[in-house]
């Protein structure tokens, strides 16, 4: 008797090999061993989409374990090593390229893109529209920058505002942004505002970079702490409310990916503003190695990918697929955003960015001194 079970046992065993040697052959719950370990530093926004399990599985279809870190775009330009990295992915066209000219490469790769919005609450738009700043149509909603930067070259405040008795606060009327001297969002920002103080045209000469930032650098230094990269101020948006941050400059695929998961952190009362005139961020891969490359040409190509990054609320060349996913998961957004203006350089935006944190920097010692 104890023989037969002990078979049986056997059996047992060498059933439950076949199984997993099938599984682990077939990618059932596992990595096939032969992936390609790929390695890239990214700006933070685009962190869940590479954290996606099915981005994951479409990697390793591919024959790659892509494994990444986060930094701010601008500091991916400037101050981080990029030698231990396959491809640096940040979220704007001035710092992608000023890493393609350092590393002489030749070939760059823009999967995706999305515009600039301000992330903010149906009470504070509307506030905004009594007061001549904010518009609604059959497009969205707009915040038209040059009556928004007549209002902050003022320093007005909350309480300025003419019957309002929805956000009654005596705090600076300003957008929320990253820290200018290491994230793309706040560079965007800055080339927004500069474009409205150089009288609607890109900011192109250094001449024009000194008469800018007069207007432009008061938008960063009154905000006072600013976070490195975007993910942070949005999640302030997302859990603290109104209170904190009612006008917070994002990536509007930040707000399309979490209204899309119907999780509860995207209320009804919430509201994307698009800045009139606006930027688009193009997420530009820069390879920094053949294995680079190939996620790049992988990531552009790949249809699986591409429709992943639209439901991560990336837009792509196929705007129809963008829509259908918008509209089938109803989320308010521009179907169109029409003022698309060409951020300055990356020299040019540099040299305003150099000029606005050594502002920031020297009040916060005069701050930290007295």
């Amino acid at each position: 008797m104890r023989r037969a079970i002990s078979l049986v046992l056997a059996g047992v065993l060498v059933i439950a090999i076949v199984v997993a040697v099938v599984v682990s052959k077939t990618g059932g719950g596992s990595k096939p061993s032969h992936l390609h370990v790929v390695h890239g530093v990214i700006g933070s926004e685009k962190q869940p989409f590479f954290d996606d399990p099915k981005v994951k599985a479409a990697f390793n279809r591919a024959g790659f374990d892509v494994q990444v870190d986060t930094a701010g775009s601008q500091a991916m330009a400037t101050s981080i090593d990029l030698s231990k990295y396959d491809f640096a992915f940040p979220a704007g066209t001035p710092a992608a390229i000023k890493i393609q000219k350092a590393r002489k490469i030749s070939q760059t790769y823009v999967p995706f893109f999305t515009p600039m919005a301000v992330a903010s609450f149906k009470s504070i738009a509307n506030l905004l529209a009594s007061a001549g700043v904010a518009h609604q149509s059959a497009n969205g909603w707009t915040l038209d920058m040059k009556a928004f930067m007549a209002l902050t070259a003022r320093n007005s405040r909350w309480t300025d505002l003419k019957n309002n008795t929805t956000y009654p606060v005596s705090k600076s009327i300003l957008i929320t942004s990253t820290d200018i001297s290491t994230s793309n969002s706040a560079a965007m920002y800055a080339g927004i505002a500069s474009y409205v103080a150089n009288g609607q045209n890109v900011v192109a000469s250094p001449a024009q970079v000194q008469s800018v930032i007069p207007a432009v650098e008061p938008l960063f230094l009154r905000q006072g702490f600013a976070e490195s990269s975007s993910e942070a101020p949005f999640d302030d948006y997302l859990s603290i409310g109104v209170g904190k941050t009612p006008l917070v400059m994002i990536y509007e695929a930040q707000f399309v990916d979490k209204a899309a998961q119907h999780d509860g952190s995207i209320t009804s009362n919430m509201v994307l503003l698009y800045p009139d005139p606006d930027i688009l961020s193009k997420h530009t891969l820069v390879p920094l190695t053949s294995t680079g490359d190939a996620i790049g040409r992988l990531l552009s190509t790949d249809p699986a990918l591409q429709q992943l990054a639209i439901e991560h609320g990336f837009r792509t060349n196929d705007r129809a697929a963008f829509q259908r996913f918008v509209q089938g998961k109803h989320v308010e957004v521009a179907p169109d955003v029409l003022d698309i203006i060409e951020p300055p350089t990356y020299e040019t935006l540099q040299a305003m960015i150099t000029t606005i944190s050594k502002a920031l920097h020297g009040s916060a010692a005069a701050r930290l001194g007295g």
